[in-house]
């Protein structure tokens, strides 16, 4: 699914909002996800699951292309981690 899938599937599941109405309710969520992560927080929903950042250290990578060593500076990365009604519901078969 897509983003505008998921604006779609919005505006389809509450015909008083308009499509411009539900870009913004999804819009302000992912922004408010985002910008939780990029201050180091943690966003926990609950029955589907958490996100957080995690740091990676800094190391030596290889260049695909040419096989040169590359220095690749450490970073933080953001992690999902699902929620146990999430799980159930996708091995349910």
């Amino acid at each position: 699914m897509i983003r505008s899938e998921l604006v779609q599937k919005v505006a389809d599941a509450n015909p008083h909002l308009g499509l411009k109405d539900a870009e913004r309710i999804v819009a302000t969520i992912l922004d408010s996800i985002s910008d939780t992560l990029a201050s180091g927080g943690r966003v926990e929903l609950r029955g589907f699951g958490a996100f957080s950042t995690r740091a990676r250290d800094a190391r030596t990578g290889r260049n695909p292309r040419t096989g040169v060593a590359v220095r690749v500076d450490a970073k933080r990365v953001p992690h999902f981690k699902p929620g146990k009604e999430l799980r159930e519901k996708l091995n349910l078969g």
